[in-house]
């Protein structure tokens, strides 16, 4: 049986349409991925995201350990409240998985890591932390439930629900966070679009979504979240990345700190293999297909693969990432092997969309 999150019932008695993913009863939408899509886009939506994993790291040697666990530098945290996106690697360099750190005070870090992949990221840490002899304490914390709330209007909705929170939450620069009125509260998400995602204790979530919604946040699922993310350029684990790719052949060198002294699991694989793909974005210019993961992408360059493919609603047009051979740029014309056709696509460089915005160029071209 799939794992359910606190608020399991509300999505049913919404006329969700649920799926498992990654073992977790989730909603894929509420009637029309494409409206709560375009909500997200220009107005508000919300997310349960309380599948992913909260862990709380600590103790004295909690930030030295992370110093040699994550690919980026958690050396960076010294602020309160300050994210980090960072990878988890494997000695050869693969990715175990992608997550955000959180700084909060000394001996007292918290993970985000994905839903799918939580027990073998636990697992994993708690390994490094018995090898090391690290002075730390990991918790899982599924006493705690996530929202997210995306959208040019999530935080004034936000506010106007929860108006105690404002105070500590209306600074807030992106990628920091600050725990207020019961909540932890940071400026992320998966979307390309202002917001919040909303660490809660769960027995508190039922009422939250619902204040939320009736206050002008539109649920939206998992489907919307995906599209969202892709126009977006943001990566999925499983997807573009996993342990048998690199960081650095998945778009995500700008999280690996290879300049400083500092080890971390996968240093020497990744110095010693480099950077062996571009990760780039697609665009096709013909119509009669959408781009999806695993398809076969050939140009002068040579061969590539689709890694993420869909329709892009915002510019009607389908998109992809994809891992293409080195020195290919932003501008080349490639084809893409869908079912029995080549079509041509634009190499471009995601992200597609950011805060409404369209970044590239979208006239239709001919190969």
């Amino acid at each position: 049986m799939p794992k359910t999150t606190p608020l399991n019932e509300l999505h049913r008695a919404a006329g969700a349409r649920m799926v498992d993913f990654g073992g977790w009863d989730m909603p894929v939408h509420y009637g029309s991925q494409i409206e709560e899509h375009h909500a997200v886009r220009t107005s508000a939506g919300l997310f349960d995201v309380s599948h992913m994993q909260v862990a709380d790291i600590e103790g004295a040697g909690a930030r030295a350990f992370l110093a040699r666990a994550l690919a980026n530098d958690v050396g960076k945290l010294t602020t309160p409240g300050k994210a980090l996106y960072s990878c988890m690697l494997t000695e050869d360099g693969g990715v175990v998985d992608d997550l955000i750190v959180y700084f909060f005070r000394d001996g007292f870090f918290r993970l985000v890591v994905n839903a799918g992949t939580a027990e073998k990221d636990l697992a994993w840490l708690d390994a490094l932390r018995q090898r090391w002899n690290a002075q730390l304490t990991i918790t899982p914390r599924r006493d705690l439930a996530i929202l997210a709330i995306q959208g040019p209007r999530a935080r004034e909705i936000f506010w106007q629900v929860f108006p105690a929170t404002r105070p500590a939450t209306e600074g807030l620069a992106p990628f920091n966070a600050a725990i207020t009125e019961g909540f932890t509260v940071a400026r992320t998400g998966y979307t390309g679009e202002d917001g919040f995602e909303i660490v809660l204790p769960a027995v508190d979530a039922p009422h939250a979504w619902q204040a939320l919604v009736a206050a002008g946040a539109r649920p939206a699922g998992l489907g919307a979240r995906d599209t969202l993310r892709l126009e977006a350029g943001m990566n999925l684990y499983g997807q573009d990345m996993d342990e048998r790719v690199s960081p650095l052949d998945a778009g995500l060198g700008w999280t690996v700190d290879m300049a400083s002294p500092r080890d971390f699991v996968g240093k020497e694989a990744l110095r010693a293999h480099g950077k062996r793909h571009e990760f780039l974005g697609l665009v096709l210019l013909e119509g009669g297909g959408v781009l999806r993961a695993h398809q076969k992408v050939t140009g002068a360059k040579g061969e590539g693969e689709v890694t993420s493919g869909t329709f892009s609603p915002t510019l009607a047009k389908s998109i992809a990432l994809a891992r293409l051979p080195l020195g290919s740029s932003g501008g080349d014309i490639v084809h893409v092997h869908v079912r029995d056709r080549q079509l041509a696509a634009r190499v471009v460089k995601a992200p597609f969309v950011r805060h409404g915005k369209v970044l590239i160029p979208i006239e239709k071209e001919s190969p």
